[in-house]
């Protein structure tokens, strides 16, 4: 099986292991995989903010879940890919073309004139994000044992925490300023440090790569039909098709074929994107499975929680990042503290499942919020959140690369990262949806309920949180509650499935975490088609 003993990892053979990078090679070149990270988790959230402005100027209401899920489903379908082929050819050079892809997108982003160019980009910048998060992930692991990975997962961990604060509150202050597109520049000085840091001070040993030379083409294809089809039917159905049209029926239908063609190919050929075996380790499902009922939520919250910040309790965009804060600062300190614990103690388990657990009560909290609610409440609820985030995110990465060995993690990490964004996916899908659908209908309802009906406003495509700040005593309680009762019951329903996640991660079994890297095997593949264990 793929999973390795649970026996401490055996010391290198004489001659066979590279040697080490000294610990400040691993410093810096730490440092430069986390500016990596942070450009792509700063890029799920640095237009949140901006989100009512851009919507507004490009008068595209009815399409702004795209700007979001544009990015996050390109860099879904990818991640598998750069995950596998990092670990056939070298994670070098893919990270350093998908950080070169990525600042590409940035530009296009930059000077999209029309909301159709703006979303183009944001797909471009997911073709080049889903390498960045996945060999960012990778590149640590093949350089740093389990034991002590924990403390560099969960630094890790914290930039998703900063990101998600720092994001929106960027995101606010460029609106407020120069503008929302300067946003898609700060992607320039910080790839081209992490590009440098890479080239300069990771020393790529060809002990850490498979050796098998086939891509897996069909693989990534099915994929990505699977992929674009879940996320198109959450997006479109019961919006603009009805559930049973024949357009919702016919995606469904070719993403279960694409599922059932894509598990019969992949054990068939030599270098699967995403090998079954994998599936053998109980870890591994059940860490993909948590991940997923995480993700799910915390792209619903995040992605969305600054837009409605702006309309419905009339922050700047700035103090609506600001009011992220809570949620940045207990995942910070929280995810940070645990890593540093799991690598003193070496125990583990009990960290996702509380987390899940926490963000249960995070949600359920966040669905009580109304326009009247004072903003404490509103901070307390997101760090009750953040923290549930901060112990379990890192976490589970780290439970499925302690199973397998270190030139398989990048395969690995890449499959359970997939699960995990494809949950990221749908919640911003799903929220964005029935936020958007919900949104359109109460403003529908109300404005046909009011003399005039929308000539205060214009279309209710172009409302923006200025636009709205200036409207009559009526016409603003109409908006400002149309948009409250769109977004916040969603919260409640999402509840559920972080509960599912913590409830599913108290069967994960507590492997002891490795000490060291897995000795150099020059087999890479046994007979059954699984990796040789440790």
């Amino acid at each position: 099986m793929g999973s390795r003993s649970d026996a401490p990892a055996l010391a290198p053979a004489d001659g066979q292991a590279a040697s080490a990078p000294a610990t400040g090679q691993i410093v810096v070149l730490f440092v430069g995989l986390m500016l990596a990270m942070f450009m792509f988790s700063l890029n799920q959230t640095v237009l949140a903010t901006a989100l009512p402005t851009i919507v507004g100027e490009l008068n595209g209401v009815d399409r702004m879940l795209w700007i979001q899920t544009g990015f996050m489903l390109a860099s879904t379908i990818l991640m598998p890919a750069y995950g596998r082929l990092g670990d056939q050819f070298g994670r070098k050079s893919f990270f350093i073309a998908a950080i070169s892809i990525f600042i590409g997108g940035s530009f296009i982003g930059f000077l999209a004139p029309t909301m159709d160019w703006l979303i183009a980009g944001r797909i471009v910048q997911g073709v080049g994000g889903g390498g960045m998060m996945i060999l960012s992930q990778a590149i640590i692991a093949s350089v740093v044992p389990a034991r002590q990975r924990g403390k560099y997962m969960g630094i890790m961990g914290s930039v998703f925490a900063v990101s998600s604060v720092a994001g929106p509150l960027i995101g606010g202050w460029l609106t407020e300023g120069p503008g929302w597109r300067w946003a898609f520049l700060l992607s320039l000085p910080l790839g081209v440090l992490a590009i440098i840091s890479t080239a300069v001070f990771f020393r790529e040993d060809s002990s850490t790569r498979t050796g098998e030379r086939s891509v897996d083409v069909i693989g990534l294809a099915l994929i990505a039909v699977f992929t674009s089809s879940v996320v198109l039917v959450s997006a479109w159905g019961g919006t603009q098709f009805a559930w049973a049209s024949p357009e919702i029926i016919g995606l469904i239908a070719a993403g279960v074929l694409a599922a059932v063609a894509f598990v019969f190919v992949e054990l068939r050929v030599s270098a699967p994107i995403i090998p079954m075996w994998l599936f053998k380790d109980r870890n591994f499902t059940l860490a993909s499975l948590a991940g997923i009922s995480m993700s799910v939520g915390m792209f619903g919250v995040i992605s969305y929680m600054p837009t409605y910040l702006q309309m419905t309790h009339e922050l700047t965009p700035a103090n609506a990042g600001l009011s992220m804060i809570p949620l940045m600062a207990t995942m910070l300190v929280v995810g940070t503290s645990v890593g540093f614990l799991i690598a003193r103690t070496g125990r583990y388990k009990a960290y996702p499942i509380a987390g899940l657990f926490t963000a249960t009560v995070g949600m359920i909290l966040l669905a009580t919020l109304q326009p009247d609610t004072p903003v404490w409440a509103l901070m307390l609820f997101l760090a009750v959140f953040g923290t549930g985030l901060g112990l379990a995110l890192q976490q589970l990465v780290l439970i499925v690369q302690n199973s397998f060995p270190v030139r398989m993690v990048g395969t690995a990490t890449a499959s359970n990262n997939y699960f995990r964004q494809v949950g990221g996916t749908l919640g911003m899908s799903l929220v964005g949806t029935l936020f958007t659908s919900r949104l359109m209908t109460n403003l529908e309802s109300g404005l046909s309920a009011v003399p005039g009906g929308a000539g205060d406003i214009g279309s209710a495509n172009s409302l923006t949180p200025d636009l709205v700040a200036h409207l009559p005593g009526p016409m603003y309680d109409l908006v400002v509650n149309a948009y409250n009762d769109a977004l916040v019951p969603l919260f409640l329903w999402l509840a559920p499935l972080t509960l599912i996640g913590g409830v599913i991660a108290c069967f994960i079994e507590p492997k002891p975490l490795a000490t060291t890297n897995e000795p150099v095997d020059t087999t890479s593949l046994e007979e059954n088609g699984e990796p040789a264990g440790r």
